[in-house]
């Protein structure tokens, strides 16, 4: 199932807070920092691809 650009950002957000809290272990930080950086990455590729289509219509 795709997620939409909405729902990686709400997960990125959540990772966010429970990282900048300081209240979980090394370990699972890191756990959650990999997630959020595969999240970012996503959103990116998601812009990308949105800011493509407008660019194409606009010319057509």
């Amino acid at each position: 199932m795709t997620r939409t650009y909405e729902e990686n950002l709400k997960e990125l957000k959540d990772l966010i807070r429970t990282l900048e809290s300081g209240a979980v272990p090394l370990e699972e930080m890191l756990v959650h920092y990999e997630r959020g950086m595969e999240l970012i990455c996503s959103c990116e590729k998601m812009l990308e691809s949105a800011e493509l289509k407008i660019v194409l219509l606009q010319e057509s």
